[in-house]
């Protein structure tokens, strides 16, 4: 552009020149014409303005195209100063992204040895809560004893075996009078669950005979239900008081861990009498075939006598402030 311009500026110059030449010549060879002089120094003076006023042009096209040039060369800086500076912005977030993902993890693992630690804590404190035992013991031994045979006894009761029933029921007698002797004799052999283990073996021996006894005929309907629900509701009142003494969590398996022992059983004086005359009674009862006394008077006289026992106990577990207390380990 620079070159065009310079061209034009010549081509107007040097066509001036020409016209002023021309217009010398033509008034030298024509003097007749009465000419003014001071034109032809009008004419090159605007002759010298007009080169003059290119030669201003040219100068500041120069001045133009060198600020164009210092202008694209700032944008060009200026476009490797923001690529740079995004570049840097790109790795320092990368960075940090890094740094945050490291700490997020350390993070991570110091809550999670954090909860294991708690875990581990709660679980000392429950087990300092929580009196752990040995249940292995004799008499509860001879308890599990009495409940597993009940079922075998029942059985004979309906095969009318009854001298053979007698004699197990003898045996179930002298393991109860046993495990107890032993319990409060022994060191080490008296335990927590053995105070509702042994009640349970009672139970579940008595109302295996009840039942059996009165498919035979030899004991009262009414009595045997009498009975049976007492027990299932002392039983249920058993499983209850397990589940309010037991500390949190409260889990399946610490629940039937039986080695923890959260609550004792206390039975009533009144309770005690009814579980020896319930005895008395089953005995009497299964004794009666072998010795040709069913009916007796004597007989249903103990069941009247073991009805009213029955309730009697049933009321004295209601309004009985000590008949369990929960425990809680000695620090």
């Amino acid at each position: 552009m620079r070159f065009k311009t310079i061209g034009f500026i010549k081509q107007i110059h040097s066509l001036c020149c020409t016209s002023s030449r021309q217009f010398s010549t033509l008034i030298n060879t024509k003097r007749r014409i009465n000419f003014n002089p001071k034109l032809s120094s009008l004419v090159c003076v605007y002759s010298s303005d007009n080169k003059k006023h290119f030669l201003d042009i040219d100068k500041k096209a120069d001045a133009l195209k060198d600020a164009l040039e210092q202008k694209k060369f700032q944008i060009k800086d200026t476009e490797q100063r923001i690529r740079k500076k995004g570049v840097e912005i790109v790795r320092d977030l990368k960075q940090q992204k890094e740094i945050t993902g490291q700490k997020f993890k350390v993070k991570k693992e110091h809550l999670v040895k954090d909860i294991l630690e708690t875990r581990a804590k709660v679980r000392e404190k429950i087990e300092e809560v929580v009196e752990k035992e040995n249940v292995f013991t004799v008499p509860n031994i001879l308890c599990m004893t009495r409940i597993a045979m009940s079922p075998y006894l029942g059985y004979v009761i309906l095969q009318d075996n009854y001298n053979l029933a007698l004699g197990l029921l003898v045996f179930a007698g002298v393991t109860d009078l046993l495990d107890g002797w032993i319990a409060r004799n022994w060191e080490g052999q008296s335990s927590k669950m053995g105070s509702f283990l042994d009640p349970m073996a009672d139970k579940v021996l008595i109302a295996t005979l009840f039942i059996s006894l009165t498919w035979q005929n030899l004991i009262p309907l009414p009595l045997t239900l009498l009975i049976v629900a007492r027990d299932a509701v002392l039983v249920g009142a058993g499983f209850v008081i397990r589940y309010i003494s037991l500390p949190p969590p409260k889990t399946l398996s610490r629940y039937f861990d039986v080695t923890h022992a959260t609550a004792q059983l206390a039975p009533t004086f009144i309770s005690k009498v009814n579980t020896a005359i319930q005895l008395l009674l089953v005995g009497t009862a299964l004794a009666s075939p072998v010795f040709n006394f069913v009916d007796h008077p004597a007989l249903n006289a103990l069941f009247g006598l073991t009805a009213a026992s029955t309730v009697v106990s049933a009321i004295s577990y209601v309004i009985s402030k000590d008949t369990y207390k929960l425990l809680k380990k000695k620090l």
